[in-house]
C-alpha cells in the first residue's frame, strides 16, 4: 500500500482507468466535446459576463496575481477559452492571448467579445487542443502562462503533460474536486433509498498527487463554490433524474413519480430554488522561480 502511494505509475494508471474521472465520464456519455455546448452557448456567455460571472473570474485572476503572476506583457495560452470569460480580462491587463476553442457558437461569441482589442493582442485557434500539432505551431515552451480552467482537455496525466509542455513560467489548471452538489437531489434521496450519495473520486486529487510525485513546485487551493438558481418544476425534475443516473442510482418510472410528487408538493408555485455547485481545485504550477513567492521581496526588486 505504501509503495503504491508513492508510485507515479500506479497513480497515472488509476486516473486513466477510474470510471468516475471526468474523461471517462465523457467517453461513457458519448459526448462530442466540439458540439456539447451548442445549445447552451448563449446562456453560458450571458452568465460568464454577468456581474456574478465577472466577480468569479476576477477572484481567480486575483489569486494568480497574489502568487506573482503579472499579466502586463505576458504571453498566455487560454485552453478551452469558451466565449472569452478569462481572455478578455487577461487582455485588459495587457496580456497577449492565444485562445483555443473548438465549439462553433462559443467561438463566434468569443470573436464578438474580443473585437475591441488591437491587432495581434488576441488570436483564436478554432480547434480541439488535442488536434493541434504543438511542434508545428511552435507552442512548446512558448507561453509565459498556460491557463486551463475547467476544460475537458485535462483528463489524465498524459493530457497534463501536453498542456504543461506549452508553458514557460506558469501553468494554471482547475478541475472538479469532488461530486457535483444539487440541493434538490439531497432532499429527495431519503424518499428514494434513504442513503447519502457515495463518496466520489476526484480528478484534482490525481493531479495534485502526481505533481507532488513528479517533483513540481506548485500552489493549490480547494474551494466550495455554490450558487442559487430558480428552476421550473419540469426543469428541476429532469435535472434531478439526470443526476440520479450520473450517480448510478435508479432513475426509473418509480423514481420519477417520487421526485415529481415531492416537487409538486413542496414547491406548489412551480418555482424551485436550488443550491448547486461543488468543490473545485486550482493549481498554479511554477516552472521558473521555484522558491516560495513573497510580495514584499518582489517589491524590492
Amino acid at each position: 500500500m505504501i509503495n503504491d502511494l508513492f508510485s507515479a505509475d500506479v497513480w497515472e494508471k488509476a486516473w486513466k482507468e477510474d470510471p468516475a474521472a471526468m474523461g471517462n465520464r465523457f467517453k461513457q456519455s458519448g459526448m462530442d466535446m466540439a458540439r456539447a455546448f451548442d445549445h447552451k452557448a448563449k446562456s453560458f456567455n450571458e452568465e460568464v459576463f454577468s456581474e456574478g460571472g465577472r466577480r468569479r473570474s476576477e477572484r481567480i485572476i486575483g489569486w494568480l496575481e497574489g502568487q506573482g503572476v503579472d499579466f502586463e506583457g505576458l504571453s498566455v495560452l487560454d485552453v478551452g477559452a469558451a466565449s472569452g470569460g478569462f481572455t478578455v480580462p487577461f487582455a485588459d491587463r495587457g496580456a497577449k492571448v492565444t485562445a483555443v476553442e473548438p465549439n462553433h457558437p462559443l467561438a463566434g461569441l468569443f470573436i464578438e467579445n474580443t473585437a475591441r482589442f488591437g491587432p495581434g493582442q488576441v488570436e483564436l485557434v478554432h480547434d480541439l487542443f488535442e488536434h493541434v500539432d504543438l511542434d508545428a505551431k511552435g507552442w512548446k515552451g512558448a507561453f509565459d502562462l498556460v491557463f486551463a480552467s475547467m476544460t475537458p482537455v485535462v483528463v489524465d496525466w498524459e493530457s497534463v503533460e501536453s498542456v504543461l509542455s506549452c508553458a514557460r513560467k506558469y501553468c494554471y489548471i482547475s478541475l472538479n474536486a469532488g461530486g457535483r452538489e444539487f440541493s434538490l437531489l439531497n432532499e429527495v434521496l431519503p424518499l428514494l433509498n434513504g442513503q447519502a450519495l457515495p463518496a466520489k473520486s476526484s480528478d484534482m486529487a490525481y493531479l495534485t498527487h502526481l505533481l507532488y510525485l513528479k517533483g513540481y513546485s506548485f500552489e493549490s487551493l480547494i474551494t466550495r463554490e455554490m450558487k442559487t438558481t430558480e428552476l421550473s418544476s419540469g426543469e428541476a425534475i429532469e435535472e434531478t433524474l439526470m443526476l440520479l443516473k450520473h450517480h448510478k442510482l435508479p432513475a426509473d418510472e418509480a423514481a420519477r413519480r417520487t421526485v415529481t410528487e415531492y416537487v409538486h408538493r413542496t414547491y406548489p408555485d412551480g418555482k424551485v430554488q436550488v443550491q448547486q455547485g461543488g468543490r473545485f481545485g486550482k493549481v498554479l504550477i511554477r516552472l521558473q522561480e521555484l522558491n516560495m513567492y513573497s510580495r514584499a521581496e518582489a517589491g524590492k526588486r
